[in-house]
């Protein structure tokens, strides 16, 4: 004969079994052991406990019953391995920790996507939206948190990099090697970061003294990932004519592309020419050679987005809190750097 299935077991009772209050069990099997502090073996005991009598966290009921979705909106340009994806992760970090969920919508820069996706997403009765990258137009009636967004709204926090300090890194050490004949590639237009950062560019060069040829400055033009458009910009700087010892690029993947470029043309990295990226993605320490970046802390700058939204969410943020946090850049010095060659 058959025994019919057991009943599982329910928060309060698995509370009592243990002489728990079921805030702490609750916190416990719902990962938040470690954020209120609970001891490791109280943790230890409660989840044992909860497997042994089937209990599992039901977050939809805990949707339901306190009239909330846990779930928030992350918009992004487009998902492509290196800067994106590396903020996602810290996002994903920090939205686990309380047990939030989250939709990911990319735009791919299209004006119909960046008009309608922020509406699916309050469809979706997400209670945040984090933005990377990307300027919301539209008025929401949610707490927002945008990353590099350099647009200032009232009542939205943007998590942005130094970027001075980051043209000082990078001009310093090309400056440190003897370069002075420095070649350019600026970002999309549509990127909220070109414009910032070449301003921070062209004031540091001025402060080191390093000259700025306009027929060594190019700007990325094509929207898709991947080296092909900084492979493109480098063979157009080629083709000018105009002698240069170093490259300071947008970012990571277009150093790559300008690398191939330059092999293309016969010319040695670092030895003819010097590369310089930006970001530090995971692929820049295995890239042949090995690139010499700025490191952007993608990861903690997604942490430092969640963790705001959340404190926005809640309403225990810090008053009064900032407009702007800012984070930090490093410079990583690899392979694909070096002095400036003895005849140039």
């Amino acid at each position: 004969m058959t025994r019919p299935p057991r009943k599982p077991i329910t928060l309060k009772e698995l509370a009592h079994l243990l002489e728990l209050s079921p805030a702490t069990v609750s916190r416990i099997v719902n990962g938040q052991a470690e954020r209120y502090r609970i001891a490791t073996e109280t943790s230890k005991r409660v989840l044992e406990a909860a497997e042994q009598h089937g209990y599992k966290a039901n977050s939809v009921a805990r949707s339901l019953r306190e009239k909330r979705t846990y779930t928030v909106g992350v918009i992004v340009p487009e998902i492509s391995e290196g800067y994106s994806t590396s903020v996602l992760g810290g996002i994903e970090d920090e939205l686990l920790k309380d047990d939030f969920f989250y939709f990911v919508v990319s735009h791919r820069h299209r004006p119909d996507l960046l008009a309608g996706y922020p509406r699916l997403l309050l469809a979706r009765s997400v209670e945040g939206i984090i933005a990377i990258d990307t300027y919301l137009e539209i008025p929401l009636h949610v707490p927002q948190v945008v990353v590099s967004g350099h647009h200032r709204r009232e009542g939205v926090i943007s998590i942005e990099l130094d970027h001075d300090h980051a043209a000082q890194l990078a001009l310093s050490h090309l400056k440190s090697l003897g370069h002075r004949h420095i070649a350019f590639i600026k970002g999309q237009a549509f990127s909220s970061d070109t414009e910032v950062r070449w301003q921070s560019i062209v004031k540091v060069a001025q402060s080191l003294e390093l000259p700025i040829d306009p027929n060594l400055v190019v700007q990325l033009e094509r929207p898709e990932p991947g080296p092909g458009p900084g492979e493109e910009v480098t063979r157009q700087l080629l083709q000018r004519n105009v002698p240069f010892t170093a490259i300071f690029a947008f970012n990571d993947v277009t150093a790559m592309g300008a690398i191939l470029a330059l092999r293309e043309a016969g010319k040695r990295v670092p030895r003819d020419v010097s590369v310089l990226g930006f970001d530090d993605v995971l692929a820049a320490s295995t890239n042949n050679p090995p690139l010499t970046t700025i490191h952007q802390p993608l990861r903690a700058m997604g942490q430092a987005a969640a963790s705001t939204l959340l404190g926005l969410i809640r309403g225990d943020l810090p008053q009064p809190h900032p407009d702007v946090i800012t984070v930090h850049p490093r410079l990583v010095v690899r392979k694909s750097t070096a002095h400036v060659p003895a005849e140039s």
